[in-house]
């Protein structure tokens, strides 16, 4: 790495010259320079805001779940019926979901190989178990910190191979030319105070985003605070998003932001809010009709967690997620608890586990947790799931306040099948890679580690030239450098906004309009509402005058405020196009001919889904010389593919590299 200076309005820029920037140090990012290294790319920076503080670090459940191939026991499984499980759930191309089930088997064994303690059985097999939309056990997990010792191996991977980490570099802009990247501009937070407000610049070959979902659209988030992404930057430089319709919402704590998942429901703890007087009630019985009903519903949340619209009819377990919502809407507060069985209601027989129905009763009786309370059930199952709130300082022996938060995003931005972006040499891999639609539960994590090695295989292979002579590349951007310190000066000397309200009302819209329950004219007025906030931002500008740590926030603020109308537009383009409900929301509509019912009243009418929209991916992209419209169209999903490759003429093909193109 060579480092230099850019001059800009007389001042000496910091300038790093890289053949490869990656920005965000999650597992995915950490993954590809990992990956990078081994295939022998040592010219490698990474740049991350907080390291440490993202979302595979902070993040999981009772047993966060790595979804792969099946690899154990004499149930048979191929990469092509591991695909068809990733593609069965529609809005995912054919042949990136063939990519990411070759890849399963050999992004797991390496993580095993780096110390990732998954478990295996004396025979030396890594039995697996069932997660949501899974035909097979394909799911294992190192328990509730997965994602956390996935981060924990692999930077130790990435410090062994000496690569430097830029932490505390927030980056604000890319810098783009003739359709690809050059670089990136960063904001160094220890250099807050100093003229150029921390500005460093980055001249690289090539850029690899790796910063997450976008936590921060949202008040009601499990997502670990501060994960904003990078959709709005990357769109603003002509990358397209997809499936942008598509996240996961579920049940969480909110004092510590943990999935309630797993266990935590399996043992079947009871359920009650409370208003602002104190009075008690036990809602979840105005939607069930008995209590081994409502029991086996509680304890199907613990792998049907997230809420799906399919399992709202027939007393489905999703009437949870929806009866937490009703209540806390209604200015109640929501708890779980794991002190006591659930409360019969007038009339009902008391809980037994000797009443459960079969698929609960089975459960419990195998894995010995009979026990007479929620509470000692799990700590007889799970115990880690119990230690991870006491580290918290919260004693699952009291009641632990609950709602349906925002927890994942399915779609994201567009890459090819070496998760290569729109704009050339510019790369975006785990959550921030929108791959799928309605996918299996545990995923995610595989397609993160298997995006991180193709991005790194084809860089490796085709884009290993050096970045652009820094006087030449000083030469063409110094203009957009000097264009982004005027735009940060204005800022500290004449904006208006504040920023912390700006985020406030981002997030109240989203949770309100753009979460898992949606309405065309709700989502058209909250679109309109977000176009007009983000002009404003460009025409007043933040108010940053009292310290110019605010700078950070604010250009946060800024790409976190386009990302909100690209979520919007997408919601609003899908319901216009007759898109219904699916997956993780419902689409509200009172000529639907689905409702919920409560209480024996008929409440929230709805659309069902409209399943040929499931052979399609919107595609979302900013309109060219417009600031925040965006052109929407619905694309057709590749189909899976038919490899019937020949091994003679696959090894001449690698061997020429032409597989890489």
């Amino acid at each position: 790495m060579l480092t230099g200076k850019l001059s800009c309005n007389g001042r000496d820029i910091e300038l790093h010259s890289v053949n490869t920037l990656i920005v965000g140090a999650g597992a995915a990012g950490l993954k590809c320079a990992e990956m990078l290294a081994a295939y022998g790319v040592k010219d490698v920076a990474i740049v991350v805001d907080s390291l440490g503080a993202g979302t595979s670090n902070n993040s999981g459940s009772d047993k966060q779940t790595y979804y792969k191939m099946g690899i154990f026991g004499d149930e048979p499984d191929s990469p092509m019926e591991f695909a068809r499980s990733l593609y069965q759930g529609g809005m995912m191309h054919g042949d990136l979901a063939y990519v990411e089930a070759l890849g399963s088997a050999p992004a797991f064994f390496d993580l095993c190989r780096i110390g990732v303690p998954f478990p295996f059985n004396s025979y030396g097999a890594y039995v697996g178990y069932k997660t949501d939309h899974d035909p097979r056990q394909r799911a294992t997990s190192a328990g509730p910190k997965t994602s956390q010792f996935m981060y924990k191996c692999l930077l130790a991977q990435v410090r062994q191979a000496g690569i430097e980490i830029f932490d505390k570099h927030e980056v604000i802009r890319l810098l783009v030319d003739g359709g690809r990247v050059r670089g990136a501009i960063c904001l160094n937070r220890d250099k807050a105070f100093f003229d150029d407000y921390g500005i460093t610049v980055f001249n690289a070959t090539n850029v690899v985003l790796a910063t997450g979902g976008p936590g921060e659209l949202y008040r009601d988030s499990v997502w670990p605070c501060g994960q904003i992404g990078s959709h709005g930057l990357a769109f603003e430089a002509g990358v397209a998003g997809n499936n942008l319709t598509e996240l996961q919402f579920g049940l969480a704590s909110t004092g510590f932001r943990w999935n309630l998942s797993g266990t935590y429901q399996q043992v079947i703890p009871d359920y009650f809010s409370v208003d602002a007087n104190g009075n008690k009630r036990f809602f979840l019985q105005d939607y069930y009709p008995d209590m081994p009903t409502m029991a086996l519903n509680i304890f199907l949340k613990g792998y049907q967690w997230p809420f799906h619209a399919a399992r709202l009819q027939n007393g489905g377990s999703s009437l949870v997620d929806i009866a937490v919502y009703r209540e806390v809407a209604a200015g109640r507060t929501v708890y779980m608890d794991f002190g006591h069985n659930p409360t019969p209601a007038p009339g009902w027989r008391e809980f037994s586990l000797d009443e459960l129905p079969d698929e609960a009763r089975i459960y419990l009786e195998r894995s010995g947790a009979t026990q007479a309370t929620p509470f000692e059930r799990l700590q007889h199952t799970n115990p880690a799931s119990i230690d991870l709130y006491l580290e918290h300082g919260i004693d699952l022996r009291k009641p632990l306040a609950v709602n349906v938060c925002a927890q994942h995003c399915n779609g994201g931005l567009t890459g090819d099948l070496w998760w290569e972006s729109r704009v050339k040499h510019l790369f975006v891999i785990g959550e921030l890679c929108g791959t799928h639609g309605v996918r299996p539960g545990g995923s995610a994590l595989n397609s993160g580690q298997v995006g991180a090695t193709r991005a790194a295989q084809r860089i490796a292979h085709v884009y290993a030239e050096p970045p652009m002579e820094n006087t030449a590349f000083s030469k063409n951007f110094a203009s957009q450098v000097e264009a982004q310190w005027r735009e940060l000066n204005g800022y500290m000397t004449h904006g208006k906004l504040v920023p912390a309200d700006v985020r406030r009302e981002i997030q109240a819209r989203m949770s309100e309009q753009g979460a898992f329950l949606r309405s065309l004219e709700g989502a058209k007025k909250a679109l309109a509402e977000a176009k007009e906030l983000y002009r404003r931002i460009l025409s007043e500008g933040f108010d940053c005058s009292a310290s110019p740590r605010l700078l950070q926030q604010a250009m946060e603020n800024r790409w976190l405020a386009l990302t909100s109308v690209a979520f919007l537009q997408a919601i609003v383009s899908y319901i216009e196009q007759g898109g219904g409900s699916r997956g993780a929301y419902m689409v509200l509509d009172e000529q639907g001919s689905l409702d919920v019912v409560a209480a024996g009243k008929h409440c929230l009418r709805h659309r069902p889904e409209n399943i040929e929209k499931r052979k399609e991916i919107l595609e979302l992209c900013l309109k060219t010389g417009s600031d925040c419209d965006f052109e929407a169209k619905s694309i057709p999903v590749r189909p899976l593919p038919n490899d019937d490759s020949w091994f003679e003429t696959t090894w001449a093909d690698f061997e020429k590299g032409k597989i890489f193109y």
